[in-house]
């Protein structure tokens, strides 16, 4: 609960608002109610996991606006990255997040021609497991 606490803060902090998905579920749904640019995604979650519900976002016709997707994965291992790319991820963030991380990540994002700084939004994912490992 602290950790997401402290990343809402720091997003709200740079400008960004944050909205919460606990499942790779919960974010499809919430994705087909509105458009998100950008999405947390960490990838070890209960029910689906990261790389489904990053799979089920790229294939859904109803969304027609595809959001830039970070994986967010304790899985730092050569090779990793990769992966995840060929997959339907945009970039990849490890856990857990640090701020002189995050910055470049989204900047990335934005350049990306996604959308203005201040209105960007987020799905995160499961934020207790980002900064359960530290």
């Amino acid at each position: 609960m602290m950790n997401q606490k402290i990343l809402l803060k720091m997003l709200n902090y740079f400008g960004y608002r944050a909205d919460l998905a606990s499942s790779g579920s919960e974010a499809i749904e919430a994705i087909q109610r509105q458009p998100y640019d950008v999405i947390l995604m960490d990838i070890q979650m209960p029910e689906m996991d990261g790389l489904t519900a990053t799979q089920l976002i790229r294939e859904d016709p109803r969304i027609a606006k595809q959001p830039w997707i970070v994986a967010v994965t304790a899985h730092a291992m050569a090779g990793v990255r990769e992966e995840y790319l060929n997959q339907g991820i945009n970039d990849y963030l490890s856990k857990p997040i640090k701020k002189s991380l995050l910055i470049p990540v989204l900047k990335l994002a934005r350049q990306q021609k996604i959308t203005s700084l201040n209105s960007l939004h987020l799905i995160k994912l499961n934020y207790k497991a980002v900064f359960s490992r530290s």
